[in-house]
């Protein structure tokens, strides 16, 4: 099985665990986490390869550790949601930890503007040895389209966005969607068109690359 396909076993576990969340349990997310971690991995490290620069710095366990500690937060005060949206959850968050993390190391006052393979030696007007930026790092490509992209999704309506999460983050197929949601391959097709229609529109015209 791939690591984004659905999976009725782990969607079993995690009814138990989110169950045990609503009797207020709070110790079932390290559980939902432990649960999830092969394919938050698998998204964190795929996710990564669209941000150039925050790979030249971070690691796919860097960004993973924090968007599972951004999950087992939210964990505690979302409502309680089916299992097939809780991946979909930690994949919104990872995303927001990697723009966070681009905005992090973009910009002349970061570190990673100001790192030696970036700086050379040399003198000011006073003849005073200076540090001079040599090639400042490039800012993120399409970070503000990143965020408004997130901004585009969360504001479609419930089943669109259910819908666009599978498709999107899980790489879920129709008919695969079809079942989890008892909805025709038809009505996931419309959905999915229209969905993707609303945030293409939302962006004027295209979706971050």
């Amino acid at each position: 099985m791939k690591p984004d396909e659905p999976d009725d076993s782990l969607s079993v576990l995690l009814s138990a665990c989110l169950a045990q969340l609503a009797a207020g349990d709070l110790s079932a997310r390290d559980r939902i986490i432990e649960l999830c971690s092969e394919r938050l991995r698998t998204l964190a490290h795929r996710m990564l390869a669209r941000f150039p620069n925050v790979r030249r710095w971070e690691d796919t366990d860097d960004v993973f550790q924090n968007a599972a500690m951004r999950l087992h937060r939210s964990l505690g005060q979302m409502k309680l949601e089916p299992p097939r949206s809780i991946m979909a959850i930690a994949a919104t968050h990872l995303h927001r930890e990697l723009i966070d993390l681009a905005r992090h190391h973009s910009g002349p006052t970061a570190y990673a503007a100001n790192h030696g393979t970036n700086a050379m030696p040399g003198r000011g007007a006073d003849g005073a040895e200076k540090w001079f930026i040599d090639q400042a790092l490039a800012p993120e490509p399409d970070l503000a389209r990143w965020t408004l992209f997130h901004e585009s999704i969360e504001g479609l309506p419930a089943d669109h966005r259910e819908i666009f999460h599978l498709v999107w983050y899980l790489g879920a197929d129709q008919k695969t969607i079809s079942q989890l949601l008892g909805c025709s391959e038809r009505t996931v097709k419309t959905r999915w068109r229209e969905a993707r229609e609303a945030v293409k529109a939302f962006l004027a015209g295209s979706t971050p690359e």
